[in-house]
C-alpha cells in the first residue's frame, strides 16, 4: 500500500511548526538570514548582473517569515574585483560569505568560516562557448515566428499573465516566453530585465537534475534502476544502499526529511555541505511506497552520479558538456557547496531562454540537432508516474510534474515547477513549450494550469 505526504494543509502547518521552531533559536535565524542576503546578493551580481538593489526588490521580498523581517538589517558589503560578498551579522562571529567562482556560481561558506576558506573552494577551469550569434535554438538568432492560430488572443493571455490578479492575485511576472514549433512565436520581460537576465530556479532544478541523470543514462554510466551509488551508505548493514537513483528522482526515497521534506535551510543558507545533511538521513518507511517532496532525494540522485564521476573536475565538467553547452544552454549557472557538490534541487541560475532550450529538448525525446542526448523514451519515462503520488492535484513523474485530469490540458503535458513562479510546460502533442518565470511572494501562487488552457485555446483560434 501507498502512502503519499505532500505540500498542501498538512505541509503549511509543518513549514509553520518549523519556523516557530526555528525563532527559539535566534542566532542561528539570523545567520541564515544573513546566508540567505550573501547567497543572493552574490549570484544575482555575478552570475546574471543583477544590481543588488534589483536583489533587495525581487529576491529579499515576499520569501521566508522568519527570515524576510531581518534582512533590512543585514548589510551586505561587494567586493567586486574578488567576487565575494559578506554580510556580517553578530559582532562575535565571521561575516556569512559567498563567493563566486566561473561556471559554478556563488558557493556559501559555513557558519563561522573566515574569507581565508574561499581560497580552498573547488574551481573548475571552463571556457563558455558564445553561440549568441549562431540562429536559435543553439544560438539567439532568427528565434522568432508567427504563431498560429490568433496573434492577438495570444498576445492578450500573455499581457494578463503580467497584470498581477488574472492568474494570482498579486503574482509577479517577471518573463513568459513561448516557443511553437520550434521557434519563439512570443517572449515578453518586466522592463528592467531582458533575455539574458538571469534569475535562480529553484526547483526548477530538479527537472533540470532529471536532464542531468538522463545524460549519464543514455551515456551507461548510470542505471536509474540499481541502487544509488551514495558513498555515504555503502557500508556493511546500512539498509539505505538498497534505495535507488529512480527512488530518489520519484522522491521516494522512504528517507525522513524534516518539514515535509521541502525545508532544506541548512543546505540553502546555512553553507552546510551536502553530504553532512542530506546523505544522514535515516529511513522511516520502505523505499518506493510513500511520495514525500524532499528537496534532499534529488540533491543525493545528483551526489550518487558526481560520486561515479570521480567527485572532482570530471563531475563538475559532466552538466555543461553533456548538457548544458550541447543545446545552448551557456547562461546557466548550477551551483555547489563548498566541498563541489552540485545543490540541483534548487541553486540554478538561468534565463527564460535557457529554461526554454531544456523544455525544446524534452519536446524531441532528448534529441537535439539530430544528436541523441537523452535515451530514447526519457520524457515518457518523467512523464510516468511511480507507485507512491501525491494524494491530489498535480501528479510527480522523474522530477517533473503532470497536469490535473481534471484541467483538461493534453495528457502528455509536463510540468518543470519551482518556488516563486518558475514553471516550463512541454506539450509534446502541441509542439508547445512554455516558459513563465516570477517573483510570487508567499501565498501568491500563478495559476499556470489556467494560463496553459487560455494560451491553448488562443493557438486553437483561426
Amino acid at each position: 500500500m501507498t502512502r503519499h505526504i505532500v505540500a498542501g494543509a498538512m505541509a503549511a502547518a509543518l513549514l509553520a511548526s518549523g519556523a516557530a521552531a526555528q525563532e527559539d533559536r535566534p542566532a542561528y535565524v539570523r545567520a541564515l538570514a544573513a546566508g540567505y542576503k550573501a547567497a543572493f546578493t552574490c549570484s544575482n551580481l555575478f552570475n546574471g548582473g543583477i544590481t543588488p538593489e534589483q536583489t533587495e526588490a525581487d529576491d529579499l521580498r515576499g520569501t521566508y517569515p522568519n527570515l524576510t523581517p531581518l534582512f533590512a538589517s543585514l548589510m551586505a558589503s561587494v567586493d567586486r574585483d574578488r567576487r565575494i560578498v559578506s554580510v556580517p551579522y553578530d559582532p562575535a562571529m565571521p561575516p556569512r560569505i559567498a563567493a563566486w567562482r566561473p561556471g559554478l556560481g556563488c558557493t556559501q561558506l559555513p557558519i563561522g568560516a573566515t574569507l581565508e576558506a574561499v581560497s580552498a573552494l573547488p574551481q573548475l577551469s571552463l571556457s563558455v562557448p558564445n553561440f549568441d550569434a549562431r540562429p536559435w535554438p543553439i544560438g539567439d538568432r532568427q528565434a522568432t515566428a508567427r504563431p498560429s492560430g490568433d496573434e492577438a488572443s495570444i498576445r492578450q493571455a500573455v499581457a494578463a499573465a503580467f497584470d498581477r490578479r488574472t492568474y494570482g492575485q498579486g503574482s509577479e511576472t517577471t518573463a513568459v516566453l513561448l516557443v511553437e514549433r520550434g521557434r519563439i512565436v512570443s517572449e515578453r520581460y518586466r522592463p528592467d530585465l531582458t533575455m539574458h537576465s538571469s534569475q535562480r530556479t529553484w526547483s526548477v532544478a530538479k527537472s533540470i537534475a532529471g536532464t542531468v541523470v538522463g545524460a549519464a543514462a543514455h551515456k551507461g554510466l548510470l542505471d536509474v534502476k540499481a541502487p544509488a551509488p551514495v558513498p555515504e551508505w555503502q557500508r556493511a548493514g546500512d539498509p539505505r544502499k538498497a534505495i535507488t537513483t529512480e527512488q530518489l528522482l520519484r522522491m521516494a526515497s522512504g528517507l525522513d526529511s524534516e518539514h515535509a521534506g521541502n525545508r532544506t535551510d541548512a543546505l540553502y543558507f546555512g553553507g552546510i555541505a551536502l553530504a553532512d545533511q542530506a546523505a544522514s538521513l535515516p529511513l522511516v518507511r520502505p523505499p518506493g511506497t510513500e511520495f514525500r517532496y524532499a528537496n534532499n532525494d534529488t540533491v543525493l540522485a545528483v551526489r550518487g552520479l558526481q560520486h561515479l564521476l570521480g567527485d572532482g573536475a570530471a563531475s563538475l565538467r559532466f552538466p555543461f558538456e553533456s548538457l548544458f553547452w550541447k543545446i545552448g544552454m551557456t547562461r546557466t549557472v548550477p551551483e555547489t557547496d563548498w566541498r563541489g557538490h552540485f545543490v540541483l534541487s534548487s541553486q540554478v541560475w538561468t534565463t527564460a531562454r535557457d529554461l526554454a532550450r531544456l523544455g525544446l529538448l524534452h519536446l524531441e525525446d532528448g534529441v537535439w540537432n539530430g544528436e541523441r542526448i537523452l535515451p530514447a523514451g526519457w520524457t515518457d519515462y518523467v512523464r510516468s508516474h511511480g507507485a507512491a503520488q501525491p494524494a491530489s492535484g498535480f501528479g510527480y513523474g522523474a522530477t517533473w510534474w503532470t497536469f490535473p485530469r481534471s484541467s483538461g490540458l493534453p495528457a502528455d503535458a509536463i510540468v518543470a515547477q519551482g518556488n516563486r513562479g518558475q514553471y516550463v510546460v512541454v506539450i509534446p502533442s502541441r509542439s508547445l513549450v512554455i516558459v513563465r518565470r516570477g517573483f510570487d511572494g508567499t501565498g501568491m501562487n500563478f495559476d499556470i494550469a489556467k494560463f496553459t488552457t487560455d494560451l491553448l485555446g488562443a493557438f486553437d483560434k483561426r
